[in-house]
């Protein structure tokens, strides 16, 4: 066999061992996968979870044969008054444990609803003179009609914000984890209108201190407009401590201020796990939450205006945000 002639220094082209790009690699290196998705009712975050709750929770009751919880010594915080409300509420899963009825009233499409809602889901129809729900409601405009309500099941903020992070990192949620943290916030009707925002801009829950802050009454669930049965709210024993926790999971925590070192069209944080805060109208946010903030942002308004109502500087917030996370604000 003639000996090869070609110079040591000739290019050879010789076949590379080992994966090839775009395999995901081979045997111990290969790629691990994430594993299937889990369903949307086992996904703490979300919406449905909390529909499978509310299910489990009714139907346990109807088998346990327990007293329900309205009976006759439930206060108007229980109650959600009013036809429009009521169909709301019910037709959003609301927690409910009874309708009451006046005698004698006249019937529409509304009360019909309602009827059949509470059919479906086996909750307990009540009729009741007026002057008996004028005292349930508080006098509120009632129409003749009111839900009698469970009281809230909260999360519990640490482990709601973990999961949230945890989904977004292994790819269950689409976008960094959003949600909206309520400081001294003590009007229920603030609440109820900062879980709609929440709801309208994509937020993935809201948080709200266990002391000294409006909860989930029905007030709340009458101004959401059947938001919160589709946004989860949770509860944290001390605010400050639960921000520092959400930090430590990597997300950033703006809160929003009149006297704001950044303006919320410049927000350069809207693409990241991100954690709202709201202060009350009267005193703001307050001095702890405010130093465990990364940047307090304020909305540009005219001078005349003293300061924006906290739904509002919520609602304008998280549209702020999700238009800046689409990538659709023009140059």
């Amino acid at each position: 066999m003639p000996k090869d002639s070609r110079p040591k220094s000739s290019a050879v082209r010789r076949e590379r061992k080992g994966p090839t790009k775009g395999s995901g690699g081979q045997g111990k290196r290969r790629l691990q996968g994430k594993g299937p998705t889990p369903k949307a009712e086992d996904r703490v975050y979300h919406k449905a979870h909390r529909q499978k709750q509310l299910t489990e929770r009714a139907a346990a009751k109807r088998q346990s044969g327990k007293p329900r919880s309205g009976g006759s010594g439930h206060g108007a915080e229980d109650v959600v008054a009013g036809r429009n409300p009521v169909v709301e509420a019910l037709a959003e899963q609301a927690p409910a444990t009874e309708l009451l009825v006046a005698r004698d009233i006249e019937s529409d499409g509304r009360v019909r609803e309602s009827l059949r809602h509470c059919a479906e889901r086996g909750i307990r129809v009540k009729d009741v003179t007026k002057r008996q729900l004028d005292t349930v409601t508080g006098d509120a405009v009632h129409q003749g009609v009111a839900l009698v309500l469970e009281p809230y099941d909260y999360a519990e903020a640490a482990e709601f914000i973990a999961d949230l992070v945890e989904a977004s990192s292994a790819g269950h949620i689409d976008h960094p984890p959003l949600i909206v943290a309520c400081d001294s916030i003590t009007d229920p009707r603030n609440l109820g209108a900062i879980l709609r925002a929440s709801a309208a801009f994509g937020a993935d829950g809201v948080v709200v201190p266990e002391r000294r802050s409006a909860g989930v009454t029905a007030t709340t669930w009458k101004t959401s407009a059947g938001a919160a049965a589709r946004i989860p709210v949770a509860r944290a024993k001390n605010l400050t401590q639960a921000l520092k926790e959400a930090k430590a999971q990597g997300c950033f925590v703006i809160g929003l201020d009149g006297g704001g070192d950044t303006t919320l069209p410049n927000l350069h944080l809207a693409d990241q796990p991100l954690v709202v805060v709201a202060g009350s109208e009267g005193k703001g946010l307050s001095r702890l939450v405010r130093e465990t903030c990364d940047a307090i942002v304020s909305i540009p308004i005219a001078a005349s205006t003293e300061s924006l109502n906290a739904s509002m500087a919520v609602g304008i917030s998280l549209y702020e945000i999700a238009t800046l996370r689409q990538g659709v604000r023009p140059q």
